[in-house]
């Protein structure tokens, strides 16, 4: 099979780049001062031996983080960022992950290095088992492990322009075998670019054979983590390859077929077997150290290199022999890992020729590759200054290897502790929806992303699989619910005709026609807001009644939110939103509207910009808090104030800048659960029975909760809302979180949160 004369085909090109990636990153979990922990793997990340992205490999101190299968490299670094913020927030604040494959000091004695503590008996066994074989301390090197598969678009592209006889599995399988044997003869030089384990921390070699440190890779070399040397597998095709494997398990050589460890897994199937009937699927390269200067542990730029050398080594012709050709780069791998970090590779005119052979298939192919991918490869090859394994030792001479690693495993802990209300790898998302995505991944449910722009994601647990937008919205409300809800002409009449009390007041679908009603209005005090937005927007509240003037924008600026308003009387007392899951209170907010309090010398517009450096503060609900605005709303209650942006208001004097009192116009959230009587509570679980919502925020209007519910105008109900932003509940301005999350995975999840 001719490949370079497929790949050539015009027809073949629009799919060169289409793959899909995946990752299972190692690391050790150790104090902030780079100690091996002593504690047990975190409870918070529920059952591990499930888990679809948080487990343990060998020691209960080694956390294995896996991403879902991704499209683009963009979307692998998405999901190993929000990974991490998960396996570091759900650690104790005073552990980190080592950043370096060569495991910190270890304990003197072996059996003080933990074997993971897994439910399945048998797992533990097969980790026993591995002790003994291989030793306690080697289990404990970490790496990445790189899941690599061609698009199906391209492989069948390829498979309609060949003419040999095959099927299509068949040929499927005869690239990735073309593609791993190359990659097994050429993995020299990605020894030498990423390689980054050139020493080894105190007592990791117990027997007296060791490398003359230091070099470019103990992990890569033949003093890492290895079969024994009787175990051989030929890669010539995939029925020897599957012979052999059985052989090994039959012979004692291998205690079962996972025992088999390879720089390249090949994976189809759930068992070795299935590899001989459904081909393979994609392939796990497992030969990359940590890159520790990079927070997951590897860069973009890597991933980019690693995806246009195995699409070369495609293009690429291969020996004649496969088992030779295997061989001779085993033997050239271990020459190369073992050479100095600073020396220059007795392979360098190998690696120059190879460079510029993928620099001219790139650009025949005219494949785009990032501007400096090759310059910077090229630079590496010629000084080896420039390798990982060249800085990383370079950089250790100034202190030391564990010293370094301290130090960059702190930076790493402290960007994922930074704004731990976040997600990181989809900060862009509402608040809401990065919380429940955290909960979920969490507690192992796994999370799609079908939406993001409409905050619309797919969990999924076992077989069950559940839908949520905008973290609250599932199918436990009917459809209609969430329409009542956003009617509030519909609600009020909803929850008046339950016997539940709403401010009176009238609906108008025009200015002309709202500016009339001004006369009925004008003397007591109303609330002037859209029929059918949520967060507060374009709401003005006049207690006391209002001008006409006041009362004409109040209207102009509720039609600028929709296209009908509501007009009505305003309920005096103190306004809290209670959040109802299933007929159950689970938090009450009290929030107090945006303001800023004087200090006798700054300007009203000057108190906002300082309150606004809160780092809780932000905007499009991606915070807990939403920044003060100085808007058309807010100038106008200041003008009823007496008071413009550029007053000075008197020391320790507050200056309300919303009526409303909403969060999300820049207000501060109090949680007020535990003090708000029963009688309520059930007010409010009622209300909401009676809309017929699972989940739904809802507002009251309490003069006084000292007096009972049932006492005529003792509450009013002023809103009911689908989308009760959960976030403010969560991270309040003051008093206790409510992880209200948690309770949307409960409701949909209810077995995974045992």
């Amino acid at each position: 099979m001719n490949i370079q004369e497929i790949l050539k085909k015009k027809e073949i090109h629009p799919y060169l780049l289409n793959v899909r990636y995946g990752m299972e990153k190692e690391s050790q979990r150790v104090t902030l001062t780079g100690d091996l922990v002593t504690s047990d793997y975190p409870k918070t990340l529920g059952n591990r031996t499930h888990h679809p992205y948080i487990q343990t490999d060998f020691a209960e101190t080694q956390m294995e983080l896996i991403t879902p299968v991704t499209e683009s490299i963009q979307e692998l670094f998405r999901w190993l960022a929000a990974i991490h913020d998960v396996a570091y927030r759900s650690m104790s604040e005073e552990e980190m992950l080592w950043p370096l494959s060569m495991p910190p000091a270890l304990p003197e004695k072996d059996e003080e290095i933990v074997i993971a503590k897994l439910d399945n008996f048998e797992d533990v066994l097969y980790r026993r088992y591995l002790a003994i074989t291989y030793g306690r301390r080697k289990q404990m090197v970490s790496g990445i492990h790189f899941n690599f598969e061609f698009g199906d678009s391209l492989i069948r592209q390829l498979f309609q322009q060949q003419t040999e006889e095959t099927d299509y599995l068949q040929f499927k399988t005869e690239i990735y075998l073309k593609v791993t044997r190359n990659y097994l003869r050429y993995r020299w030089l990605i020894t030498y670019l990423y390689g980054a384990t050139p020493i080894s921390e105190t007592r990791y070699f117990m027997e007296e054979k060791q490398p003359a440190e230091p070099v470019r890779s103990i992990r890569n070399s033949e003093y890492g983590y290895k079969n024994h040397e009787d175990v051989r597998v030929t890669y010539a095709s995939m029925p020897e390859y599957v012979a052999d494997i059985d052989k090994m398990v039959e012979e004692g050589k291998l205690s079962e077929e996972k025992e088999f460890y390879s720089p390249v897994r090949l994976r189809g199937g759930k068992k070795m077997a299935d590899l001989a009937t459904a081909g393979i699927r994609y392939i796990e390269l497992r030969n990359i150290d940590l890159n520790p200067f990079e927070q997951f542990g590897i860069s973009e730029t890597q991933v980019e290199f690693l995806h246009l050398f195995l699409l070369f080594l495609l293009w690429k012709e291969e020996g004649a022999q496969p088992d030779e050709w295997v061989a001779e780069g085993d033997q050239k791998d271990n020459l190369v890992a073992l050479e100095h970090p600073l020396s220059e590779t007795v392979l360098v005119e190998e690696g120059r020729t190879l460079l510029a052979e993928m620099s001219a298939f790139v650009e025949e192919l005219s494949i785009s590759v990032s501007e400096n991918l090759f310059s910077d490869i090229v630079a590496a090859l010629e000084d080896p200054k420039q390798t990982l394994a060249g800085k990383l030792y370079l950089a250790s001479q100034k202190s030391s290897q564990a010293t370094l690693a301290v130090e960059q495993g702190k930076k790493y802990y402290e960007t994922a502790w930074e704004k731990p209300y976040q997600l990181a790898g989809f900060r862009g998302m509402e608040l809401s929806t990065q919380i429940l995505m955290f909960d979920a991944i969490q507690r192992g449910i796994q999370v799609t992303l079908l939406d993001e722009s409409d905050q619309f994601l797919k969990l999924k647990a076992g077989k069950k699989i559940e839908y949520v937008k905008n973290a609250n919205m599932t199918s436990k409300d009917s459809y209609v619910v969430p329409l009542i809800m956003a009617n509030k002409t519909v609600t009020k009449k909803v929850l008046d005709q339950a016997g539940f009390r709403v401010p009176a007041g009238k609906e108008y679908d025009d200015e002309a026609t709202a500016l009339t009603g001004y006369s009925e209005f004008a003397d007591k005090g109303f609330v002037v807001k859209p029929k059918s937005t949520n967060y507060g927007l374009g709401i003005s509240i006049f207690k006391d009644g209002a001008t006409f003037e006041n009362y004409q924008e109040a209207v102009a600026i509720a039609f600028s939110e929709d296209t009908s308003i509501l007009v009505e009387e305003f309920l005096p007392g103190t306004e809290y939103r209670f959040v109802i899951f299933d007929g159950e209170t689970k938090a009450i907010m009290l929030r107090v509207p945006a303001n800023v309090k004087g200090d006798g010398k700054k300007m009203v517009a000057e108190l906002v910009a300082e309150k606004n450096q809160d780092p809780l503060r932000g905007t499009h609900h991606r915070s807990p808090l939403e920044l003060i605005q100085l808007g058309s709303i807010e100038k106008l209650m200041l003008k009823e104030q007496g008071y413009t942006i550029d007053s000075i208001p008197e020391k320790d004097t507050i200056i309300y800048l919303r009526e409303n009192s909403n969060v999300s116009t820049g207000g501060d959230s109090i949680d007020v659960t535990d003090e708000i009587p029963e009688d309520y509570k059930k007010i409010a679980a009622d209300a909401v029975a009676a809309i017929g919502a699972k989940i739904c925020g809802i507002d009251l209007i309490i003069p006084d909760t000292s007096r009972p519910a049932e006492d005529p105008g003792a509450y009013g109900i002023i809103e009911a809302n689908f989308n009760p932003a959960m976030h403010m509940h969560i991270y309040p301005y003051q008093g206790q979180s409510r992880r209200l999350t948690m309770d949307v995975l409960a409701l949909l999840f209810p077995e995974m949160m045992d």
